[in-house]
């Protein structure tokens, strides 16, 4: 069963502006931004409150994006878990228990607003 919380973020004077998604369990499945009138370059850094973990950084995103995020893992020894052949990270869903999602939004025009969709399964 998937759960989508909508949060529409309105920049101040500076560009700069702050929303919360209400407090939420589950697996982050994607977060969906989709561009009202936010300038162009905007920058997103999308927590979780509770332990400041990263869920999306991006700087001078221009238009709509969706994004699945994901986290590296690692083994009970605190060492990364990687594929054998390619050494490429093994990355699993990040995972919100009773936490809200806090999306900052910077340089994104004088009182402008965009608006973000998170997907928890």
């Amino acid at each position: 069963m998937y759960l989508r919380k909508t949060v529409t973020v309105t920049t101040n004077a500076d560009g700069d502006g702050t929303g919360y998604t209400p407090v939420v369990s589950g697996r982050i499945s994607q977060i969906r931004y989709v561009k009202t009138d936010f300038a162009n370059g905007v920058d997103f850094t999308i927590t979780l409150e509770a332990t400041g973990e990263t869920v999306w950084a991006e700087e001078n995103v221009n238009a709509s994006a969706t994004r699945a995020p994901r986290q590296p893992t690692h083994s009970t020894a605190g060492v990364a878990a990687l594929y054998a052949a390619a050494g490429q990270a093994v990355n699993a869903p990040i995972v919100a228990v009773r936490d809200r999602v806090k999306i900052v939004v910077a340089a994104g025009g004088a009182t402008t607003t965009g608006t973000f969709h998170v997907v928890l399964e």
